[in-house]
């Protein structure tokens, strides 16, 4: 994807004074060492100045002919003395772990010797994926560099040389030895006063890095066709297009067939019309596809194939370069989406994706620009609530959607406020699924259950179940023969 293309994001730590405050450690240490070679060390004026390799420091207590000797004495100390009276400073987890949940990599790049180092990650059950030692200054750039890390945390002036060197975005906090004036004048891109501000601000870094990488992509692509279900994620696309592109080059579809809920039309029409962008309702007839309405557990491929098969040719006749659909980088991963790879066989283009943006990167960012689409639930298409090995009919699916709509409405009246609600069919039965808060609110009420029996009933269905398990998207596939399979006693 040529410029918008981004990396894997891989940060780096530094360890003493940033992650771990190892001076009640390193005094004893120090002190062992006094002890042991009846050379006098001042512990507290050695500790206050970590950072520098041990080296260094010695060579303030000892000959030059003996630092190499002596270094050798003290690291000998060091794991009996300063593993288990280290401790993490505040933030230094979370800061790990916010890594690791944008599904980046952490390094460590430490002037401590790398078999010590490595004895307070295993104390500790620190998360971390690799880990360079005995490296100072800018020769840490180098394993920097080596790692891809665009992103170096540390405590020390020469800390931000090492991000340099390895350019790198130099984040500095003001826990160790340097001041956080001294920090900034040393050229520190951010300067925090400890790690927990970190993950806030990684979390803001990464998502503005991605929203620059979706604009350049979507400007590579000059014009583009949405399909544009009304969802958060298509709708966000929407919008980014339009701030990429203009409304000239952007266009949105939105497939009319029986599996798109009625209550989700107009909302589309009006987002679209909000945007200013033309707005296509194209008919699409997957219910003709055989595939489709079998309803094996690679229906979905049939559906997606089929809308893309019909917004290609539109795309073409409005002079519009590519399709493109709202799949994100989390949809990427979840495993089972047969949709995914129908689109991809059909040339269809994936922006999200390609940006590396998340569903709650989409989410987030869509709330920084004002789109109401920011918190709107998930809303699969109807055919997604029939259970697999089920024909897939235009009967069935407005019974479905008939039945959601009649809880919904039978919650509203009773003041209940639901987000995520789903009515699956299992044949004879239909299975409501409700968020957490709704299902508390129904279960431990017996006119509320029977209104919601009632409703359901009311659609169609002969017999009723509320899972106990509450709405959990993808639910269907639990029923498929690998999955797991309850038998939830019916009304």
């Amino acid at each position: 994807m040529s410029d918008a293309s981004l990396p894997p994001l891989v940060v780096g730590f530094d360890l003493d004074m940033t992650l771990l405050d190892t001076r009640p450690g390193i005094k004893q240490v120090w002190e062992q060492f006094s002890a042991s070679t009846g050379i006098l060390v001042d512990a507290d004026l050695a500790v206050s100045r970590l950072g520098p390799p041990v080296a260094t420091e010695m060579a303030h207590w000892a000959e030059p002919s003996r630092v190499e000797e002596l270094v050798a004495s003290y690291l000998s100390l060091y794991p009996r003395h300063a593993v288990e009276s280290s401790t993490l400073l505040p933030g230094a987890r979370s800061a790990l772990e916010s890594v690791s949940n944008l599904g980046g990599k952490v390094v460590v790049v430490t002037a401590k010797h790398e078999p010590n180092a490595r004895l307070h990650f295993d104390h500790l059950s620190l998360p971390v994926d690799e880990l360079f030692g005995d490296l100072f200054g800018e020769a840490k750039g180098q394993a920097l560099r080596a790692s891809g890390a665009s992103i170096y945390v540390g405590d020390h002036v020469h800390d931000i040389a090492a991000a340099r060197a390895a350019g790198a975005v130099s984040v500095a906090v003001s826990t160790g030895p340097c001041s956080a004036e001294e920090l900034a004048d040393a050229g520190a891109d951010v300067v925090l006063p400890d790690l927990t501000e970190f993950a806030d601000w990684l979390q803001q870094h990464v998502l503005q890095q991605r929203l620059d990488a979706l604009e350049v992509r979507l400007h590579d692509l000059g014009s583009l066709l949405v399909a544009f279900s009304g969802g958060a994620d298509s709708a966000f696309l929407l919008a980014a297009a339009v701030r990429a592109l203009g409304t000239d080059r952007v266009a949105a579809a939105t497939a009319i067939s029986d599996s798109l809920p009625a209550g989700e039309r107009e909302p589309a029409r009006d987002f679209a019309a909000g945007l200013g962008v033309r707005y296509l309702t194209p008919t699409t007839s997957e219910m003709e596809r055989k595939g489709y309405r079998a309803n094996a557990g690679d229906r979905c491929y049939f559906c997606k194939a089929e809308l893309i098969d019909v917004l290609t040719p539109l795309a073409a006749d409005l002079g519009l370069a590519a399709v493109v659909t709202g799949t994100n980088a989390d949809d990427a991963v979840a495993g089972f989406r047969p949709g995914i790879r129908a689109a991809r066989e059909r040339q269809a283009v994936t922006p999200l994706l390609d940006a590396q943006l998340s569903k709650q990167q989409v989410r987030a960012a869509s709330r920084l620009w004002g789109l109401p689409t920011w918190d709107k639930p998930a809303a699969a298409c109807l055919s997604s609530r029939i259970a697999y090995g089920i024909e897939v009919t235009p009967r069935r699916l407005a019974r479905v959607d008939r039945a959601e709509v009649a809880v919904r409405a039978a919650l509203g009246d009773a003041g209940v406020a639901v987000e995520q609600l789903r009515v699956r069919d299992l044949g004879d039965t239909g299975r409501v699924e409700l968020d957490t808060r709704a299902l508390g609110l129904v279960t431990s009420n017996d006119g509320l259950t029977l209104d919601v029996v009632s409703a359901v009933k009311g659609a169609g269905f002969p017999a009723v179940v509320i899972d106990p398990a509450g709405f959990r998207s993808g639910s269907m596939n639990e029923l498929l023969p690998s999955g797991p399979s309850t038998e939830p006693a019916l009304h």
